[in-house]
């Protein structure tokens, strides 16, 4: 599974599936320093985090907004 962490609300990091649904995954099963915005991909039993597309996406979304912004 791959999802995209949108929130962290009440123990839990809500995220979105590439399908677009929502799961509520808990803090304590997901790496310690998980934060908005990071992809997480389910492997060898654990959550691990993505960085690179991560900083990916990120980079994406700041230059749509640039785009956005700019007309």
């Amino acid at each position: 599974m791959i999802a995209t962490v949108d929130r962290m609300e009440g123990g839990y990091a809500v995220c979105e599936k590439e399908n677009g649904s929502m799961v509520r995954l808990p803090l304590d099963k997901l790496p310690a320093d998980v934060r908005a915005g990071d992809i997480l991909v389910y492997a060898d039993g654990a959550y691990h985090i993505d960085r690179e597309a991560a900083e990916e996406r990120r980079k994406k979304i700041i230059a749509l907004q640039e785009s956005l912004w700019s007309k």
